[in-house]
């Protein structure tokens, strides 16, 4: 999972600004609303009404009146005058803090009732003026502020970030996992900076970042919560020097300028932050493996009937896991392969999930599959028992779904052994290798008699006899970690991000 943060100077909006263009008052994005409190407080505080203050800088006072109220935004021009007429100068006028505590609620309390939690309530809105009193300012603020909180907390809940994983993932499957919008800004990067053909290196990738405005920087005190952090006030991305880690450091670095590329907005839900995931790691992989060279190189092996999820890695240097992955990106656009893929942990858990040609994974009410039992018949199972790790196991194994083969590797990792795999329904199988395998197995599951009930011999001999201590799995008890970018702390990110500016 990968993290980025940004500063409060430039939002994520900002991130689709050319680089090499400099930054115009247009382009940094002008706060009407903390302006219009600045101009009103200045105006009384200089002892003017709307008609004089609208008389010295030549406007109507209807006009001067909008903009007080954060309604519409001044032009250079007037905001001069404004300045000259308030005596004070443009960046006193255009200043970052609030001129009083009570300006800074009414600020608050106007962006909260153009936003969409309050557009959501269907409440009417409140004028804010000097005659609403400071009570019922504070109040009205607090009360939505802790609306939010609330809400916050109740979009992180597991059964919340369930319900949009399953909608991601149908999304996905409904459109062959391929996503041309992604393929077309990697292929543009690409072409920019020059690349032709063969592995991605870390050369090009370090031109790629430089290309886009961002230098690199490795640390050795990397926000534990994080794979990368970006500063984007600085334009610098930050990442570890370590060299254990389980993640590919060149895919780490691609998907932080992914948020970049893709224009991502602080991800406004959990599922919000699910599709941005996806998105950054299909960009990275689709940056790896480019998808011309990538289709060529499968359509060979396809005309050879020999597909192989070793060979695409190989021949671009990429993980295992990644390329299974592409692969599933590409075959059913260019190949007219249904797939599936599964990614499951050695205690027999799915950790990640895609199909789109009907295997029958488990799943809950919601329509997650992660955190199911996979069936212990499956070749996702088998393949731990294998002596040779060295070589893809590959297995058919017969469903009430139909027959499916697939072919799987197991991977180690900080967080224990992994089996990655591929299947195909069986009217595929004959274009990839290891089709001429034995190994064949049966599942009827969901059916709890397949692996989950245990046999009759054994229920006879030992039930009511055995008395298990079970391990405790504590984070099945709590919620999902709360945030915009869940698991990540605020103040652990800006306090790292101050301690390397320099500030």
């Amino acid at each position: 999972m990968h993290f980025f943060t940004y500063s409060s100077e430039m939002s994520p909006s900002s991130w689709n600004r050319d680089v090499s263009q400099p930054p115009s008052a247009a382009a940094a994005g002008l706060d009407v609303i903390a302006l219009g409190r600045r101009v009103r407080h200045l105006r009384k505080q200089a002892g003017l009404t709307l008609d004089d203050l609208s008389a010295a800088v030549g406007t109507a006072p209807s006009q001067l009146s909008l903009i007080e109220n954060g309604k519409r935004e001044p032009k250079l021009t007037l905001l001069q005058h404004l300045a000259g007429a308030l005596n004070v100068s443009i960046d006193q006028l255009l200043g970052a803090e609030p001129p009083s505590r009570r300006a800074a609620l009414e600020i608050e309390l106007e962006r909260y009732q153009r936003g969409p939690l309050y557009e959501s309530l269907n409440l009417p809105k409140i004028r804010v003026s000097s005659r609403l009193p400071l009570d019922v300012l504070e109040a009205q603020v607090g009360l939505l502020h802790e609306l939010e909180r609330k809400m916050n907390e109740q979009v992180a809940t597991p059964e919340e970030a369930r319900r949009a994983n399953g909608e991601l993932r149908a999304m996905m499957r409904e459109r062959g996992n391929y996503f041309p919008e992604y393929e077309a800004e990697a292929q543009k990067v690409l072409k920019e900076v020059g690349y032709t053909a063969g592995p991605l290196s870390q050369h090009v990738i370090a031109d790629i970042a430089a290309h886009l405005g961002f230098t690199l920087h490795h640390v050795g005190d990397l926000p534990h919560s994080t794979r990368s952090v970006t500063d984007l006030k600085n334009r610098k991305i930050y990442l570890t020097q370590s060299q254990r880690q389980d993640h590919d450091p060149r895919s780490v670095l691609l998907q932080a300028l992914g948020h970049y590329v893709l224009g991502h907005e602080t991800p406004k839900n959990y599922g919000d932050f699910l599709a941005q995931r996806v998105a950054t790691n299909y960009f990275a992989a689709a940056l790896l493996l480019p998808e011309q060279a990538t289709v060529e190189f499968l359509q060979k092996a396809k005309a050879a009937k020999e597909i192989a999820v070793e060979d695409i890695r190989d021949a671009f240097a990429v993980s295992y896991e990644t390329a299974a992955h592409r692969f599933t990106n590409l075959a059913t656009k260019h190949l007219g392969l249904t797939t599936h893929f599964q990614k499951t942990h050695q205690s027999g858990i799915i950790y990640k999930a895609y199909e789109n040609d009907g295997v029958n994974f488990p799943q809950d009410h919601t329509g997650a599959i992660e955190g199911q039992p996979s069936c212990k018949a499956w070749t996702s199972r088998a393949v731990f028992d294998v002596p040779d790790k060295f070589s893809a196991y590959s297995q058919y194994t017969d469903t009430p779904s139909g027959t499916y083969w697939c072919t799987a590797r197991t991977e180690r990792s900080a967080a224990g052994e992994f089996s990655l795999s591929i299947g195909v329904p069986y009217q595929h199988v004959k274009w990839f290798r290891g089709r001429e395998t034995t190994a064949r197995a049966t599942s009827n599951c969901p059916d709890p008699s397949c692996c989950k009930r245990p046999p009759a011999e054994l229920t006879s001999q030992w039930a009511g006899n055995a008395w298990p201590s079970a391990r405790a799995h504590s984070h099945l008890l709590a919620a999902m970690p709360p945030g915009a970018f869940p698991g990540v702390d605020e103040t652990e990110i800006y306090s790292f991000l101050q301690a390397h500016s320099g500030s």
